[in-house]
């Protein structure tokens, strides 16, 4: 069945043991979140391993390029047990656009997939901003947490 679930990429865990992704604020790996289309006709989820899967479920439309927008990094914190990272915000101005999801990537190294993030509907903009609001970085809410 076609569609979204939000996960980390497994891919993406087992590249983390190899030191293939870097997170630190300054100096680190540039990571991008591309767009998925209101109704993608692939699954994407744990298994997505590359950027280059999205293929033409990636969304289209005026204000968005290919590939989506280059994400500003936090760096990497830890708090108890955890270890943490997210992102700021990221803005797609005077956009008509659908998007039901994302995938964040590792655009330094060869699209290498991060997680899927499903947005639970489709979210539509006509000559607007389309927003991706990501959660408090701390070790409960960040994006991407390590236990």
């Amino acid at each position: 069945m076609a569609g979204l679930t939000q996960s980390l990429c497994t891919s993406f865990k087992s590249e983390l043991m190899q030191g293939l992704h870097n997170f630190a604020a300054s100096g680190g790996n540039t990571f991008k979140i591309a767009l998925f289309v209101g109704s993608p006709s692939g699954t994407y989820g744990s298994a997505t391993t590359n950027y280059s899967n999205m293929g033409s479920d990636e969304t289209s439309g005026t204000g968005y390029t290919a590939g989506g927008a280059t994400l500003t990094n936090s760096g990497v914190s830890t708090g108890g047990v955890t270890a943490y990272t997210s992102f700021s915000n990221v803005t797609w101005t005077s956009s008509t656009i659908s998007a039901s999801g994302a995938l964040i990537y590792n655009s330094t190294n060869s699209g290498k997939a991060v997680a899927v993030c499903s947005f639970g509907s489709t979210i539509s903009t006509s000559n607007q901003t389309f927003n991706v609001t990501f959660p408090s970085n701390d070790q409960n809410n960040a994006i991407i947490r390590l236990t």
